[in-house]
């Protein structure tokens, strides 16, 4: 019997954006909406300090903190989400947010990342399956280095996609690392 591998691939990416939306809700249990505060060149550099993080753990293959990869690929995910919703609320004296609200946002980017990897999954063949994690990390810090040339730009492109885009495809290459670490 064939498998259907997109139903598949839809049911794991629910299961790791589950995984990290629980962080982030607990997160926000915590310290409230805090990370308002941050622009977005400062998620940008957060979402860099983790890609590289796990680029010296892949090449060094040892911690010393004692944490893996897994929880930078959350972190990775959750500052995009936290990215996307600054861009879209903009930056605000107003940082205090109620958790359903928060929680709402998170759903909604959550859902426009799905949609998209959905559609390149769709076009592309599900190829990221066959993808070494070294190459999720190169892409998502190559991301991290247009987005920082788009935001030294004002934020503008002649051709390219947006900020906003980059920040989907990062989210959606660090899903798809989780995936397989979880032995998918």
């Amino acid at each position: 019997m064939a498998v259907d591998h997109q139903t598949h691939t839809s049911a794991q990416y629910d299961e790791v954006i589950a995984e990290c939306k629980d962080i982030f809700y607990k997160k926000m249990k915590d310290y409230g909406s805090a990370w308002r505060i941050l622009r977005t060149t400062s998620l940008t550099d957060q979402i860099f300090i983790k890609a590289n993080r796990i680029k010296t753990l892949e090449q060094k293959g040892a911690s010393k903190v004692g944490e893996g990869i897994r929880p930078e690929y959350i972190g990775i995910i959750n500052y995009c989400i936290m990215a996307l919703v600054q861009l879209e609320l903009g930056e605000s004296s107003e940082i205090e947010m109620p958790m359903e609200k928060g929680v709402s946002l998170y759903d909604k980017y959550a859902k426009i990342a799905k949609g998209l990897m959905e559609n390149k999954n769709h076009d592309y063949g599900e190829a990221w399956r066959d993808m070494r994690m070294s190459s999720y990390t190169d892409l998502i810090l190559m991301k991290i280095l247009r987005i920082k040339q788009i935001e030294d730009n004002s934020g503008k492109t002649l051709i390219s996609e947006g900020i906003d885009a980059n920040y989907l495809d990062m989210l959606n290459y660090s899903v798809f690392a989780m995936i397989k670490l979880n032995g998918h």
